[in-house]
């Protein structure tokens, strides 16, 4: 599922070498760590065990599991220094959003541990008008084994987000992380076992395109897939093998849009900020801005001026491209761009170097450049006037992703944000809901399908279990040859007082 490695190391990215791999500091170029390559037998091993110890931790039930998971937070949160540096190594953002990603993740990890019994847990409903002498519950098993392909863009968050939901209810994981991020992986699991004395019940293993191919059909009982579109439909071709269910997170192009009485202030640096943290290379990034032509010029200098003062580079705000094929993506999209008229006002083509990219601000693109219609996963902001929101929501619609987004303004925040084609949307700030452990996380359209966080993202990895037990015999026959006439007239009668009217 993963673009094919070379077989020898080179210097900054991670490459298949024989049975190992070797990962590298993105920034620099220094090993970080050389990983075995596991076989599609390590893997189904790996599912094996974890399948092995899934009934325990099921039975354990919600009170033993809040526990542990309790402590494994608490466990993150003591060791915070040690996993920001290892994150700061390995993915290359800079250690102040690193110690945001694994706050956020500690955050969400509380968050499963003290809801998974509420949302998840047996509960009585009611049996309606025709049903009287059953009485009824729902509850949600766990499916069982969850296998997670993770992302590098945010190492920590991202898996966590799933696997901790996923253990609260009952699961056990099996993690294949992204090859430009496996330390990140084996540190979280390894994080897990100590405190859960078991390493069986969250695992990973290591490779690319072929261990996470084997992932896939290794009898997992659910995948969930965070990464390009293109990646995505491969993984769900072989995840349909068996008949595998997947979720899929799969990138997106987000818009910013700017009413004319928004706060320009705010508006801008949201717009900067979201468009340029984490280099760019995060699914949510800020990618394009449609403003009104009433602010548009004052938005566009505010940008401007935030966005110059930037830098790219070692001690600098914005940090190494962690993927060194994105560089030339980057560099295609910037290029596409000017071609078809676009201008850049800050960056552009020469602030592309061999690791870092610097800030880039682009205006005057046509809405069919690759930067618009593709995700470009890197500094650039596009900022596109227009007449009204209207027109800024039929250009944000258009592209065919629908992750994530924000709004800025006054009046008509919420009713601008409803009609954004988006699975999250932002009044006022950017990316917020993802912080918020109680709003479940996901995409529409070619952005994928599924949720995680949340109530949502609870009952993701299980099934709905329905039991129905009879509390006396029903006088009208209904289950039954015997039935009789008689009961046909009273069920109609019933039907006919209950529903025949309005």
């Amino acid at each position: 599922m993963i673009e094919r490695q070379s077989e020898v190391a080179v210097e900054g990215f991670t490459a298949a070498v024989g049975e190992r791999f070797t990962s590298f500091d993105p920034a620099g170029g220094a090993v970080i760590g050389t990983y075995p390559v596991h076989s599609a037998a390590e893997v189904g091993a790996a599912v094996r065990r974890a399948r092995a110890a899934q009934a325990s931790w099921a039975d354990a039930g919600f009170d033993e599991r809040r526990r542990v998971l309790t402590a494994w937070r608490s466990a993150l949160l003591r060791r915070r220094a040690e996993l920001e540096d290892l994150v700061h190594a390995e993915n290359g953002k800079s250690r102040a959003d690193a110690t945001i990603e694994v706050i956020v993740a500690v955050q969400h990890i509380d968050w499963a541990a003290k809801h998974a019994r509420k949302v998840l847990g047996p509960r009585r409903v009611a049996s309606g008008p025709f049903m009287v002498n059953q009485a009824a519950w729902l509850e949600y098993r766990p499916l069982g084994v969850i296998g997670i392909l993770g992302p590098w863009d945010f190492p920590v968050f991202g898996p966590v987000g799933t696997a901790a939901y996923a253990l609260a209810g009952g699961n056990t994981v099996v993690l294949k992380h992204s090859e430009y991020t496996p330390g990140i992986g084996e540190w979280l699991a390894e994080s897990f076992g100590r405190v859960a004395g078991d390493d069986r019940l969250f695992q990973t293993v290591t490779g690319a395109d072929a261990t996470g191919e084997a992932l896939c059909r290794s009898g997992v009982d659910k995948i969930s897939f965070t990464g390009s579109l293109p990646t995505a439909r491969k993984v769900l071709a072989a995840c349909a093998e068996t008949l595998t269910p997947v979720l899929v997170d799969a990138g997106a192009s987000d818009a910013l849009l700017v009413d004319a009485d928004a706060d320009l202030a705010a508006a801008a640096d949201a717009a900067v900020w979201g468009a340029m943290s984490n280099a760019g290379q995060v699914c949510i990034s800020v990618e394009r801005a449609y403003v009104h032509e009433r602010v548009y010029e004052a938005f566009v200098d505010k940008v401007v001026a935030i966005a110059g003062n930037l830098k790219a580079g070692a001690g600098q705000p914005i940090g190494p491209i962690t993927m060194p094929e994105q560089v030339e993506v980057v560099r295609q999209h910037i290029a596409d761009a000017v071609e078809r008229g676009g201008r850049a006002l800050v960056g552009g083509l020469d602030g592309i170097g061999e690791r870092y990219i610097q800030p880039t601000v682009l205006v005057d693109v046509p809405e069919d450049a690759l930067v618009v219609q593709a995700e470009t996963f890197g500094p650039v902001l596009v900022v596109t006037e227009v007449a009204d929101m209207d027109e800024a929501l039929a250009k944000t619609n258009a592209t065919g992703f629908g992750l994530g987004g924000a709004v800025f303004a006054r009046a008509r925040g919420m009713d601008i944000a409803r009609r954004m084609r988006s699975g999250m949307t932002s009044v006022n700030s950017v990316v917020a809901y993802a912080g918020v452990p109680a709003l479940p996380y996901g995409g529409v359209g070619n952005s994928g399908f599924g949720r995680i966080h949340g109530p949502d993202g609870l009952r993701e990895w299980t099934a709905a279990k329905a039991i129905t037990r009879q509390r006396f015999s029903s006088p009208v026959r209904t289950t039954t040859f015997t039935r009789r006439p008689l009961d046909n007239r009273l069920l109609a009668a019933l039907a006919r007082v209950l529903y025949g009217r309005g």
